[in-house]
Formats: structure tokens, C-alpha cells, sequence
């Protein structure tokens, strides 16, 4: 027998599927992770995956030839975001502003493309994947906390791939609820702060 779930992918012990709400969305998303991703216990795309049917996920590090992901941007019908802070990036909500202002842009649904992975290895995978520089790249507000609690993070605005992402379909779909999202990101937090030794969570993630 397996000592891993079947739908989540996690150790048993570690399951989220109880945290899982399925949210309906009109902005799909497409998660480019990483391939190391896919073998950390606490990867957070995969609240993403399981939570938002209208989603699609792709493994690797070089997207720029992914036939997949080609015949997703190919498609004219949607407008493709990046969320990612390139040197040319733009606030989201000033983009979003920029859609509802321009009556042939938002008749056309998004496409929010997200990259799942450190930020060496984003950084990697943004300079490798040139089929990305074309489209246009967004960055959150800069007063967003994130709470991943068991990571260290170099500073309070650094987000897990489910804050980030959560974040940015809340503002540019701000009538749907993504509390869900956080809510089992906290509670799978919180799960894995639980089964630590005694004192590990204080002295590692507490301490200066």
C-alpha cells in the first residue's frame, strides 16, 4: 500500500484533500513548475491544481519550445499575464484598470501564467523561456505579507506560489471568493508545524 495519496500526491500523514474547496473561475491559469518542485512536501502549486478546475500544469525549466504550452499561447481568444517581476512588468491593478478601459481587451477572458519554483530557479526558467517575454508580465502590490511561516523568506513580501497567485486572481476577479486558497494553505502550514519535534519551530523559525 502507498504512503502517498493518489490525489494529492502527499505523504498520507501530510494529505491537504480534507483543506481542498473547488473555486470556478472565468481567469485560467497555467503553473509552469519547476521539476524540483514536484518533490517538496510542502509545494503549495499543487493547492492550486487540485482547488481551480480551469487550471493546467507544466513541468520543466526551458518552456520556450513546450508544445503545450505553444499551443495554449497560440491561442488568440485570451489575453496571456505573466506574474512575474520582470524589468518591464506592471502593477496588476493598473493592468486590470487598462483592461476595463479598453472595450477590445475585455471582451477577451486572461490566462494568468504563474511560475512555480524558488526565485533563482523562477529567475532561471524566466530567462530560459523567451515565448514569455512577448507577453506581458504584471507584479503584485509591494505591501502584500505572505505567512509561510516554515520557510525563510528574505523579506515579509515573499510569497509562497498559492499567496502570490491567490493574490493576483482576487484582483482580477474581485467577485470571487480565493479565501479557500489561503485557507488550506494555512491549515497545511499549520498541519506540518504540528508534527515537528518539540522546540524545532521556535528555534528555527521564531528566533532572529
Amino acid at each position: 500500500m502507498s504512503r502517498y495519496c493518489s490525489k494529492c500526491g502527499k505523504a498520507k500523514v501530510a494529505c491537504i484533500c480534507q483543506y481542498i474547496r473547488t473555486i470556478d473561475t472565468d481567469v485560467q491559469l497555467i503553473i509552469l513548475q519547476h521539476k524540483t518542485e514536484t518533490q517538496r512536501p510542502l509545494g503549495t502549486a499543487k493547492i492550486l491544481s487540485l482547488s481551480l478546475a480551469n487550471s493546467v500544469s507544466i513541468v520543466g525549466e526551458d518552456f520556450s519550445h513546450d508544445t503545450k504550452l505553444t499551443k495554449l499561447l497560440a491561442d488568440q481568444s485570451f489575453q496571456h499575464w505573466v506574474l512575474y517581476p520582470s524589468d518591464n512588468s506592471m502593477l496588476i491593478t493598473e493592468q486590470v484598470s487598462t483592461r476595463l478601459t479598453q472595450s477590445n481587451l475585455s471582451e477577451k477572458p486572461v490566462r494568468l501564467i504563474v511560475i512555480d519554483a524558488t526565485w533563482k530557479k523562477a529567475y532561471k526558467i524566466w530567462q530560459l523561456s523567451t515565448n514569455l517575454h512577448n507577453l506581458q508580465a504584471v507584479h503584485l502590490p509591494e505591501n502584500i505579507k505572505g505567512n509561510y511561516r516554515v520557510r525563510k523568506a528574505p523579506s515579509d513580501n515573499s510569497l509562497s506560489t498559492v499567496e502570490a497567485t491567490a493574490h493576483a486572481l482576487a484582483l482580477i476577479e474581485p467577485q470571487t471568493d480565493f479565501s479557500p486558497l489561503f485557507e488550506a494553505f494555512d491549515s497545511m502550514v499549520d498541519d506540518h508545524i504540528k508534527a515537528m519535534p518539540p522546540g524545532v519551530y521556535e528555534r528555527n523559525y521564531l528566533n532572529p
